[in-house]
């Protein structure tokens, strides 16, 4: 691990709302809850979550899952307190069915979900996934390797991305992903500068943007030009909404009876996602409206327990500007 890797630090968002959420009555008189953090990160959410329980004399046990083996590292370091309670895993999230063979299929009380690029992960520049460290192109989660040459959907770098896909799939992803109205230009002036020279790092990456954004845009944009499209190319190449929905299609058949499902998004696109598979658990027919009666025979599996997303507080914001765009959205499982 890097000197800067170790260094990186991570202040958990919404912290205090999560562990509130995950605290349910029902799980505290749980003599052996199960929580599943499948993005664990630096452990904070869970850290906080294990030691709250061991407060009430109740030993939680931990199912944590990153696939960035730097951050499962240095999880494994700050649970050390709890090595009889913790199970981690480098995988990610989507995945998760692999790994519960291995801690015997337990149904869990608690799921947690928080979403997104870790300051682990920006603050390296090695990693490559900000505009404001110079770095090589590559942004994968799991570390994937730059010298990848193949551009294959999601198994590839933002180096093979960014020098290989063409201009309708780069202004796609762009447009889809960052939602950014210059897309069309930005796509042509990545393709324009690779035919000179392969794009290499995340510097020349974000001055080709820069500089493809009209001169008045620059002057009055809130943002740095290159922020939705460095988002855009590292939730493409690694397979974000791919992978929430995924998950969301099995997880609730792994949460115990009352059990908490509790979901972090920074990208409207997650919470959109997340809002509508909710509102699908805790609806008793999904059948289109035009059909005369249900033929789906779905029942509702779940309540909704915030009707509207919460989000962090002013003081929170000022103390961690990340936070800024954290929406939490939790479930609650049908008894």
């Amino acid at each position: 691990m890097s000197v800067n890797a170790q260094n990186a630090q991570h202040i958990s968002v919404l912290l205090q709302e999560v562990i509130h959420a995950l605290m349910s009555e029902e799980n505290k008189n749980s003599q052996n809850p199960w929580f599943l953090d499948g993005t664990l990160g630096l452990a904070g959410h869970s850290k906080t979550l294990l030691t709250e329980f061991q407060k009430l004399n109740i030993k939680a046990q931990l199912c944590g899952l990153d696939r960035d083996p730097q951050a499962l590292s240095r999880a494994t370091e700050n649970l050390q307190d709890f090595q009889e309670q913790i199970h981690l895993f480098e995988s990610d999230y989507a995945s998760y069915e692999q790994i519960l063979p291995q801690i015997n299929n337990p149904l869990f009380n608690g799921i947690l979900l928080d979403l997104g690029v870790s300051s682990l992960q920006l603050d390296v520049a090695e990693r490559g996934f900000s505009y404001h460290k110079e770095g090589p192109l590559n942004m994968r989660m799991d570390m994937g390797y730059l010298q990848q040459k193949e551009a294959k959907p999601h198994s590839e770098t933002a180096y093979s991305f960014v020098n290989k896909a063409d201009f309708n799939t780069i202004k796609h992803v762009i447009d889809e992903y960052g939602e950014d109205p210059q897309a069309g230009k930005i796509a042509r002036a990545i393709v324009d500068k690779r035919q000179e020279k392969p794009i290499e790092n995340t510097k020349e990456l974000a001055d080709i943007i820069y500089y493809a954004y009209p001169a008045k845009w620059r002057a009055t944009a809130r943002n740095h030009p290159a922020t939705r499209t460095f988002q855009a190319i590292r939730m493409y190449v690694n397979d974000e909404l791919g992978q929430l929905n995924r998950f969301l299609d099995t997880i609730i058949h792994h949460v115990a009876p009352r059990g908490i499902i509790a979901i972090i998004t920074f990208h409207s696109l997650e919470d959109r996602i997340v809002k509508q598979k909710f509102k699908e658990w805790a609806t008793d027919c999904i059948c289109p409206p035009h059909l005369p009666q249900c033929v789906c025979n779905h029942k509702k599996i779940a309540e909704i327990l915030t009707k509207k997303p919460i989000l962090p507080n002013k003081e929170e914001c000022l103390l961690n500007p990340r936070a800024s765009s954290a929406k939490l959205r939790i479930a609650q499982k049908v008894g």
